[in-house]
Order: structure tokens, then sequence, then C-alpha cells
């Protein structure tokens, strides 16, 4: 079923999606890739504010190409989220909601979703020229020496995800296998 949600996102927003299901985000969304991620860890480890407020955000594991003439950016398409994971759980702890992505989680970032009551959306990968459609702003708001990795506030309409993990812990990528499987089981 289709689900429609506006950012910031609250956690009493998230209890009612459910892995599988395929939601719609308009809002602001944060982008933040290997370099950012590792800068944002590193800091707040070191007890100083980050550039952005994690609470009740989103994180989209995104480093577009450039933007071509007439456009907000270019491709936006997904980067692998499991080069987030040693990250992910202090910004999990820290307040941010969801993360988009692709490609599945480690075990401790799963067990920290279900702690923080929080969601692991996925964007298709290969899409990125169709999602960069659903971006109306894109603005580099931090970490500018990063390049493409930098973090950007993206004003984001109907921008389409699947929610892979949801906040009680079912993961989409284990139960299709399991429903897959159960096809061919006499």
């Amino acid at each position: 079923m289709d689900k429609y949600i506006n950012t910031p996102v609250t956690k009493d927003k998230l209890k009612d999606l459910k892995s599988g299901d395929y939601v719609y985000i308009t809002g602001t969304i944060y982008t933040a890739r290997d370099a950012a991620h590792k800068r944002m860890y590193e800091t707040l480890l070191s007890g100083k504010e980050i550039p952005i407020d994690l609470k009740d955000n989103v994180i989209y594991y995104l480093g577009p190409t450039p933007a071509r003439e007439g456009q907000v950016i270019g491709s936006a398409g997904p980067t692998t989220s499991s080069r987030m994971d040693k990250y992910a759980p202090l910004l999990l702890d820290k307040g941010l909601n969801g993360m988009i992505g692709k490609g599945k989680r480690s075990k401790e970032v799963i067990n920290s979703i279900v702690k923080n009551k929080a969601v692991y959306f996925a964007a298709v990968g290969g899409a990125g020229a169709l999602l960069s459609k659903c971006i109306k702003e894109s603005e580099v708001i931090a970490y500018d020496d990063l390049g493409t990795e930098a973090i950007r506030k993206l004003k984001v309409e109907n921008f389409p995800v699947i929610v892979v993990i949801d906040s009680k812990g079912n993961n989409l990528y284990e139960t299709a296998v399991e429903d897959y499987l159960k096809k061919f089981k006499s």
C-alpha cells in the first residue's frame, strides 16, 4: 500500500510503516555519504555539535553528480548503505529517524533501528536520473570541502522509497526471500 509522509518525521508517524510499504516523502531530507558520516561521527565523539539537527530527520546516502544547466541536481541515486554502518548507531541515538540507501544493514544497525524506533528506506539503485526529478531544491550546507560528499539540504516532493527495515525490525530483504521460497515448497 502506498503511504505518504512529510518531514520532519516523528517516531509516532514511523510506527505505522511496515516493511515492504511503498512510501512517498515530501519535505526536507539531508544527504551524507562516507566522508560526511565519518566527520559527523568524529565530531560527535569529541563532544562538539554537528552542522545538522538529526532529531526527526532523514539522511539520504547520496553523492549526486553535477547538475546540468537548468537542473536542481544531477543524478541522485543511492549509495551502498553498509558503508555507513559504523556511524549509523550513534546518529540514530542522537535522534535520526530515517535513512535512505540501498543494500543490507549490519545486525548492529538493525538493533539500533529497533532501539530508536527508526526506519531504513531503500531507493531504487540505477534510477538516479528519475529520482532527481523529485528533488525541487538542493543546497550544500556543510563540509563543502568534501565535494560531492558534502552535506546537502534537499527539498523533495513525493520522493519514492520502500521500507526495508521498519521500526520493529522486520526486514524486507529477509521476508521477501522467505516468501519467494514458500512458493516453491510443496
